[in-house]
């Protein structure tokens, strides 16, 4: 395949799952212009690298490993200055009760490491096969199973639903 065929099929992938990319950053950072700055950072990435990939067959774990280190990279760079979007700021005042529940669970989420963030953002936010994320963060599928079951027992344990 040229590398302007590659070109072409990435062109495609990033319009078609534009959304899908929007939102895989914005659970890293919460925050509608980091989020997109993120994206654009991916896409410029995966263009400069376009030689990397080798079977096209792979693009979509290809970028989200892009796009995974990128918003973990960022999140570094920018880890002492934190902006929240309106929304995430609202979810501060007095809620329902499912709003508390979900803030709950971001703040869980927040006190996670990278690495168990993605875990549970490529699984069962981006709903990616075990495969899948195993390929993302370039690790063996068994070893993903045993740090998603660790991370999904301590993120229990962060929002009380075990002692």
């Amino acid at each position: 395949m040229t590398k302007t065929e590659k070109f072409k099929l990435i062109e495609k992938f990033i319009i078609e799952n534009q959304e899908s990319h929007y939102r895989l950053a914005y659970s890293y950072v919460r925050n509608k212009e980091n989020a997109l700055d993120i994206v654009q950072d991916s896409i410029f990435k995966a263009l400069q690298s376009i030689d990397r990939l080798d079977e096209i067959n792979y693009l979509k774990t290809w970028f989200y490993r892009i796009l995974v280190n990128t918003s973990i990279d960022f999140i570094r760079k920018h880890q002492r200055v934190l902006v929240m979007d309106d929304e995430v700021l609202d979810g501060y005042l007095p809620q329902t009760e499912d709003r508390q529940i979900d803030l709950d669970l971001l703040d869980a989420l927040d006190a996670l490491s990278a690495y168990e963030k993605s875990l549970i953002i490529l699984r069962f936010f981006e709903d990616l096969k075990i495969e899948e994320v195993a390929a993302v963060l370039d690790e063996n599928v068994n070893t993903i199973k045993t740090k998603l079951y660790r991370t999904l027992r301590k993120l229990r344990i962060e929002i009380g639903e075990e002692n």
